[in-house]
């Protein structure tokens, strides 16, 4: 049986992905990557997402929502076109979404919250899983997942790099844990840690596409395919066959999109 991978967040609409989006997807399909997620930011991509999977429904689905870096233009018309969307039967999540204090030019801090709280509850009342971004902002970001109950629906803390103790907070309010590219970099001793001891029932894998590219292929533009590098060294960090990894990861997410 040949081996099948989901990356559950790339972003198929960024430009240096879309112009060469049918090669990309043939790629993937050859390295087994079967089902990707693409992942909106702000409106367009969002839509863009929707009509990416739209047309290739058989290996893309779409998740949409309003990154915290682009929430200056957030307005109530906005949040109803979101909901619009997710009327639509390839939409499978609301991300990604949360909180980013990297950045002291970002949008100000009070303003991410207060949106990240209306996609919450825009994801509970569309019944979605939602995809959380947190950078810098961790303990705002549990805060906010915990009053909240924001794992209703589940979730995703995609591109986890936090330490266990974030995980197992996570984990415990209903939260999948999934590991990008940067789980191969030489200095990712805290994320292998923490890759080794999530329950094997909340692992998940991912690109972040065309960002965060695995080694040994960094420095060149990350696409779908090379979600398999991730998965390998997580085979390798948990003393599993890459094809276990391969199918605890993909049954995960199945389970989590309701696929």
């Amino acid at each position: 049986m040949k081996v099948q991978l989901y990356d559950t967040h790339a972003h198929l609409d960024d430009r240096k992905i879309f112009p060469e989006l049918e090669d990309v997807l043939q790629r993937a399909r050859e390295a087994g990557v079967n089902l990707i997620n693409t992942v909106g930011c702000d409106w367009r991509s969002s839509l863009m997402s929707v009509r990416i999977a739209e047309k290739h429904p058989d290996q893309v689905r779409a998740i949409i929502g309003v990154h915290p870096s682009e929430i200056r233009d957030w307005n109530e018309e906005l949040l109803a076109r979101l909901m619009d969307l997710t009327s639509s039967p390839f939409v499978v999540g609301w991300g990604e979404i949360g909180l980013d204090y990297h950045y002291e030019d970002g949008p100000p801090h009070d303003q991410q919250r207060r949106v990240f709280r209306a996609q919450i509850a825009a994801a509970k009342e569309a019944g979605l899983p939602i995809i959380i971004h947190d950078r810098d902002a961790h303990q705002d970001t549990i805060d906010i997942l915990k009053q909240e109950k924001a794992g209703v629906n589940g979730g995703i803390l995609h591109c986890f790099s936090g330490s266990w103790e974030m995980a197992k907070e996570c984990l415990r309010l209903g939260f999948h844990i999934s590991f990008a590219g940067p789980l191969t970099y030489a200095n990712a001793k805290t994320s292998v840690d923490v890759a080794g001891k999530v329950p094997e029932d909340m692992l998940l894998i991912e690109t972040d596409c065309p960002y965060l590219t695995p080694h040994p292929m960094r420095g060149k533009i990350n696409e779908p395919a090379r979600v398999s590098y991730t998965a390998a060294k997580l085979a390798e960090i948990r003393g599993l066959d890459y094809e276990r990894i391969a199918e605890i990861t993909t049954n995960n997410a199945k389970r989590l999109f309701k696929l």
